[in-house]
């Protein structure tokens, strides 16, 4: 059965994204609006001047977390923990589903390779720089699954227990 992004992953997704209820563009150009979306994830098209409501906002974003999900669903052929899967989510949210399934983090997860080798090539995806707090975030999200939007610098891995 297809995993869904809980509550909590929906919240501290939506805290990374932010929410703008006038169409602007993000650290790279990109023309967005609402939480986070882009004409790129679908339906509506985003235009310089562009307004939206905060209800219609909620709606996009409830439609874009639905395909993202569905990349995630398809790209992860291990079973993981639902930390993991918001924080793949999240991920899938911000770099697009071609960019999440091709990864080499994916690629690592799917291979059985230990939580920190996942974390390691999550934080690969650093640009622009004003990405890195919020990929920190997501990277101890995945790894200890501690809900965080974003954080600097990225803490170390908790100590084993014996």
């Amino acid at each position: 059965m297809a995993m869904k992004l809980s509550q909590r992953g929906n919240q501290v997704l939506a805290d990374r994204e932010g929410c703008v209820l006038t169409a602007y563009k993000d650290s790279v150009g990109v023309l967005t609006i609402g939480v986070g979306h882009t004409s790129a994830a679908g339906p509506p098209k985003v235009t310089a001047g562009m307004k939206i409501t905060q209800a219609e906002a909620l709606e996009i974003f409830d439609r874009d977390n639905n395909q993202f999900e569905d990349v995630v669903n398809k790209a992860i052929t291990k079973p993981m923990q639902q930390h993991q899967y918001d924080a793949f989510v999240s991920i899938a949210f911000n770099i697009g589903g071609g960019g999440f399934s091709g990864s080499t983090f994916v690629k690592r997860f799917n291979a059985g390779e230990s939580d920190q080798r996942v974390t390691e090539g999550i934080l690969m995806w650093n640009k622009p720089p004003e990405i890195i707090p919020r990929r920190q975030g997501e990277a101890v999200q995945f790894r200890d699954g501690d809900y965080v939007a974003r954080i600097s610098p990225m803490p170390p891995p908790p100590a084993k227990v014996s």
